[in-house]
Parts: C-alpha cells; sequence; structure tokens
C-alpha cells in the first residue's frame, strides 16, 4: 500500500495540473485577472512588512529616543501604512471577485456540455447509467472539479509573496533570513505529506456522493411503490447505509484536515518566535536594527495564514482529479445519433417501412440481450394499425426505433422511403410524435404541458390547444379545472388521475400535426369508451377530414381497440408472427387469440375490481350510480365529450 500511494501522488499531482491548464484555457481572461488581484495582494502583503520596518525606523525609534512624535511623521508613517492597505484591499477583491467569476464560469460552461452531451447520447446509454449518477455528474463532479480555481489564484499570490518576502528578508538581515528559511521546507513536507493522506480519502468521499444521491432518486422516484407496499423503513434503512458510508468517509477527510491544519498554521509561528529570539540577540549586540527584525518578523507572522494556501490547492487537487474523470466519462461517450441532410415531405400521412430491423439492449457488463429480430413491416399512409404482443415481445422498443430515440442495429426504418438515419436535425421528431406509456406532466400549468413553451403554439385563444384538448378528449375536464388552461398540475401531474395524464399527454402529441403518430399503450388509464372515442377520432383527423392526417400505430392490449384497428401486426419473441385483421388473426392463429382472450379476462377482473371500489366509495345510497352499465353505460352516453374516468373516481 505505500508504494501504491507514493506512485499514485506523483500521478494525481499530474493530473491535477492537466486540469488546472484545461480550466485556464476555457476561462483565461478571467483567471488572468485573478492571477493579478493575487500577485498585488502578495506584493502588497510582503510590502506591509517592508513598510512596518519604515515605521519602525522613521517614525518609532525617533520618537523614543526624542521622547515626542511629530505630525508629519505621524503623516508620512499612516499615509504609508495607508496607501499599503488599500492596494492589499483593492488585490483582495480583484482576486476573489475574479476567481469566484472562473469558478462559476467553468461549472456554467461544463454544465451545460454535459447536458448537452446527455441529449445526444441514446436511451440505450442512459439506461446503462443511474439518473443518480447522471445528477451528479452534472452536478456535484462539475462542481467538484472546478473549486480548485477557488484558491489557486491566491497560492500564485503566496508564490509572489514568497519571493518578495524572501528578497525583503535577504536586504534586512541574511542571517535573520536564512534562520526563517529553515522554515519553509519543513512546511512544504508537511503539505505534500497531507496531500498523500488526504488524496484517498477525498477520492472515496466524491464517489460516495453519487451513491447517495443514487439511493435518493430512487427512493424519491418510486414513493408511490414504497409507501403503496410499505417499505418505508426498508427505504430509510438503505438510505441510512450509504449516507453513513459518505458520513464516515467526509469524517476521515475532516479528521485529516483537523490533524494537518494546525501542524501547517504552527510552523510559520514556530519560525516567528525563532527569529524574534535570534533577532533580538543580535540587536543586543549591535549586530542588526530593530527595525530590520521587526520586518522579518512580522513577515513570519504574516505567512502563517497565506501559506496554508498552498495546502488547499493540493488537498482540491484530488477532487477535481476524481470530478475530471467522472465529466470525460460523460463527454467522451459515444453512441451519439449521428443525423443526414434529407428533409421528410410536411404534407399528409407518412408511409413506415421497416426492413429487417434488429435490435439488442446492452447489459452494463457488456453481455447483449436481443429484443427484435429480422422485423419487416409496411403501413401505407393514413392506415390505423395496432402492434399487439405478450410482454417482453420488442413492442415498446419498436416504438422508440419508429420515433428514432435510437438507432436499430441491423436494418432500416424509413418514413415516405427516407431512412431516419439520413434525416436533418430535428426533421423525425417534427413529423413523428410518440405518447409512451407512462406519461410524464412537468410542474407546470395545464397549457405549459400540452405546448412546453413553444411561442409557435401561443395565440390569444389558444385555438390549436384547444383543438388537441378535444382530440384527446380533455377539454372537458380541463375546462372544469379552477383555472382551465392555466391551473398548475403539480409535480408529475399530481393533481389528476393517470386517466387525464394520459389524456394531456397525447394532447401535447396532437398540437402539432404530425405524419406519425405513435402511441404505446397511451390510453390504457383512460376509460374504454373514452379510448374509442379518441382513436376514432384519430382516424377522422383533428378536423375530421379524414385518415388522412397522420399515420397512426398502437400498441394495444384492448379487443375493442385493436378492432378498431385496419390491421394488427402480431410480435412474438421480437419477430413478425402474422399480420392481418383482428377477425383474420384470431381466425387463424391461436397463439394471437389465446392473448387477446387473456387481455380481455384481465380488464374484465379490473373491471369489475373498480366497480367494487365505486361501491364501496360511494356508499348503499348511490350503488345504482355504478351499477352494471360501467362507465361506458347510459351514464357516460350523457356525457360522451368526457366522461368520468374510474380511476378518477377512485383517485379523486
Amino acid at each position: 500500500m505505500p508504494s501504491q500511494t507514493l506512485q499514485t501522488q506523483p500521478y494525481t499531482v499530474r493530473r491535477g495540473l492537466y486540469v488546472l491548464g484545461q480550466g485556464i484555457r476555457r476561462s483565461p481572461k478571467a483567471f488572468a485577472l485573478a492571477v493579478v488581484g493575487s500577485a498585488l495582494y502578495g506584493v502588497m502583503t510582503a510590502g506591509t512588512a517592508w513598510a512596518l520596518g519604515r515605521v519602525t525606523a522613521d517614525v518609532v525609534e525617533p520618537a523614543f529616543r526624542a521622547g515626542t512624535v511629530t505630525a508629519g511623521q505621524l503623516a508620512r508613517g499612516g499615509g504609508l501604512m495607508a496607501a499599503v492597505a488599500v492596494l492589499l484591499t483593492i488585490g483582495v477583491v480583484v482576486r476573489r471577485v475574479a476567481a469566484g467569476f472562473t469558478v462559476y464560469d467553468l461549472g456554467a460552461i461544463y454544465r451545460r456540455q454535459v447536458t448537452a452531451q446527455y441529449l445526444r447520447l441514446p436511451l440505450a446509454w442512459h439506461g446503462q447509467h443511474p439518473t443518480g449518477q447522471l445528477l451528479s455528474n452534472a452536478n456535484a463532479d462539475v462542481e467538484a472539479t472546478w473549486q480548485v480555481f477557488a484558491p489557486t489564484p491566491m497560492a500564485i499570490g503566496v508564490v509572489v509573496m514568497l519571493l518578495v518576502a524572501a528578497i525583503s528578508m535577504l536586504s534586512a538581515d541574511p542571517v535573520l533570513a536564512v534562520v526563517g528559511f529553515c522554515v519553509f521546507p519543513a512546511v512544504f513536507v508537511v503539505n505534500l505529506l497531507y496531500q498523500r493522506v488526504m488524496s484517498p480519502r477525498v477520492t472515496q468521499a466524491q464517489a460516495l456522493r453519487a451513491d447517495v444521491s443514487d439511493v435518493a432518486h430512487e427512493s424519491f422516484d418510486g414513493a408511490l411503490v414504497v409507501k403503496s407496499m410499505g417499505r418505508e423503513q426498508a427505504e430509510t434503512d438503505r438510505f441510512a447505509v450509504v449516507s453513513h458510508r459518505l458520513r464516515d468517509a467526509n469524517v476521515a477527510v475532516g479528521r485529516t484536515r483537523g490533524t494537518f491544519d494546525p501542524v501547517i498554521e504552527a510552523l510559520p509561528n514556530l519560525g516567528t518566535l525563532v527569529v524574534l529570539g535570534v533577532g533580538t540577540y543580535r540587536a543586543a549586540s549591535g549586530s542588526t536594527d530593530t527595525a530590520d527584525v521587526v520586518q522579518v518578523a512580522y513577515l513570519f507572522s504574516l505567512l502563517s495564514f497565506p501559506v496554508r494556501a498552498l495546502g488547499w490547492v493540493l488537498g482540491e487537487l484530488p477532487r477535481s482529479v476524481v470530478g475530471w474523470d467522472r465529466l470525460q466519462a460523460v463527454l467522451t461517450a459515444s453512441g451519439g445519433l449521428r443525423h443526414g441532410d434529407r428533409t421528410l415531405s410536411s404534407g399528409g400521412a407518412a408511409g413506415l417501412r421497416l426492413d429487417g430491423v434488429e435490435y439488442a439492449y446492452v447489459e452494463p457488463d457488456g453481455t447483449q440481450v436481443p429484443v427484435l429480430r429480422g422485423v419487416d413491416l409496411e403501413v401505407p399512409p393514413g392506415r390505423t394499425v395496432a402492434v399487439v404482443g405478450a410482454t417482453g415481445s420488442g413492442k415498446s422498443t419498436l416504438t422508440t426505433l419508429l420515433v428514432r430515440l435510437a438507432d436499430p442495429d441491423a436494418g432500416r426504418v424509413l418514413l415516405d422511403g427516407v431512412d431516419l438515419r439520413e434525416v436533418v436535425e430535428g426533421g423525425v421528431s417534427a413529423t413523428a410524435a410518440l405518447v409512451p406509456q407512462q406519461s410524464f406532466l412537468f410542474d407546470d400549468t395545464v397549457r405549459g404541458n400540452v405546448t412546453l413553451g413553444d411561442d409557435a403554439l401561443e395565440d390569444p385563444d389558444d385555438r390549436r390547444v384547444w383543438a388537441a384538448l378535444r382530440l384527446a378528449r380533455a377539454d372537458g375536464f380541463v375546462a372544469a379545472l379552477p383555472r382551465g388552461l392555466d391551473t398548475r398540475v403539480g409535480e408529475r401531474g399530481a393533481s389528476l388521475s393517470g386517466g387525464q395524464r394520459q389524456r394531456l399527454s397525447l394532447a401535447r402529441a396532437l398540437v402539432w400535426t404530425s405524419a406519425l403518430l405513435v402511441l404505446d399503450e397511451a390510453t390504457s388509464s383512460v376509460d374504454t369508451a373514452v379510448e374509442q372515442q379518441i382513436l376514432a377520432g384519430l382516424r377522422r383527423g383533428a378536423d375530421g377530414a379524414g385518415a388522412d392526417g397522420s399515420t397512426v400505430l398502437v400498441v394495444a392490449y384492448r379487443k375493442a381497440t385493436i378492432a378498431l384497428a385496419d390491421e394488427v401486426v402480431f410480435l412474438r419473441d421480437g419477430r413478425v408472427r402474422d399480420h392481418g385483421t383482428h377477425a383474420e388473426l384470431s381466425a387463424r392463429d391461436a397463439a394471437y387469440r389465446d392473448l387477446v382472450d387473456a387481455y380481455e379476462r384481465q380488464a374484465a377482473d379490473r373491471e369489475a375490481a373498480r366497480l367494487d371500489e365505486l361501491r364501496d366509495a360511494a356508499g348503499p345510497d348511490d350503488a345504482v350510480a355504478a351499477g352494471p352499465a360501467g362507465p361506458a353505460g347510459p351514464a357516460d352516453a350523457a356525457d360522451p365529450v368526457d366522461p368520468v374516468d374510474a380511476d378518477e373516481q377512485v383517485t379523486r
């Protein structure tokens, strides 16, 4: 272990100097200004000792000999000390402001780079990295990388100060200077030892920050599961384990600092005492002047604090190196989607074709898990196609390839005969829209969640927003909200039901006219009658002009939804097992028929459980309202635009 530490130490310093060089290259002006301010601070700090020596020689000693002091002497001494103090203050202010700007400027630059890289990298890469780790990369690691620039300008000023101080001490009294110089090697040795001991402790603490972030994010993200399953204590214990590890690592860092800081601070003070002792003897023997002794001793008293800046820089280098390496792991990651120069037609529905598409997920250990195998599919423009398959058959993976959230490992995905890999950046998202099975809403207004802040969708009457809401059958409940479109929906849409959240997500995709609309079980939480109205509306188009507005591909499991499609594609084990109408597949494919019937039975069981919950919640007097007719019965017929979802009644 000691030999490993000795080898790691120079490596850490070299890597730390490299990181400093990268930061200086990215923010040269601010850093240069900080160095100028720090150099002025260093010169004036040493100049304070020189000025004190001059005041002692020109004012204090004559006053003792004469027994009085003149106004001119006081003015000269006070003016000299004031001038040095003003320049010293200017140096401190310039150094601190410029160094702070450098730290935050570099932080802003690299946070933007990291987040931009997140947007470029495919979903497969994100799937291999926990969200908490990604948050730590963009926050804690950026901060750790560039925090070293806070003490670095001061350390440079300290070097200038030491040079000026050395010259001043040699010119004042070479003997006292040599005595004082014996202290500085000891200071540097202690600092190097401090760095060697501190480096592994800081590295471990920085790595544990990401672990804590991972566990915390998982707990917050899965709060509903944790509370519904009664796992609060288990999650608390899991978080306690990693947080205690981080605590212990930080305590080890603090203990190391607490051990070395007093030693580093005491060495210059010991040097001051030695200089005073030797200087008093030399002044008494007439070998030197009292002013020179005061000047040299005062220099050492000033150096006790600034010299620690060298230790601060050495102490920050390990964190900086660790943070830099973690950032580079993101910034140098490969696999970003490449774009071409071709454009897609913006008029009417798009024709879709898949030729031999294959795709596999990559596990963290590098193992590939095939999901899609040789998928061939052709959808004419304006058609509605339902994709049916058991869990794990590749349905959701297929939807991500259709809107180019990922590229296939083999084969091609074409819209209107154009390979999606040849389309200009932003061209696919402007033509195809995906509504995923997990609805995500921002803590924003209804309008903000539908338009996502796009100024092109803003108009005084919100006509396009309301048109999208009507097509998604969401206009009724939105109009009933306290502030309509201006109602805030809470974090992840917490104030809305599951069906309402899905309909707002659908409206978000419909607010733009898409040539291809992909629905990945996007209406699974919506009442069956409302789902049929939505799909029928999509077939007619937003303006009722017919199905030519969009080509619709819907991942479905409800028999009523599947029956509305022009064609059904049956996926099994990542391959297209069969395709045709629902009636044709039911007649000739037993596996398809068994799967759809199983889905139907499952839906019936959920419906029965829902009715039981409604009866229990309504009480005996209102039980009739939730009778056998259910949500698709007479109660819904009275309000065909926006019948109340089953989950809305339970949730709200």
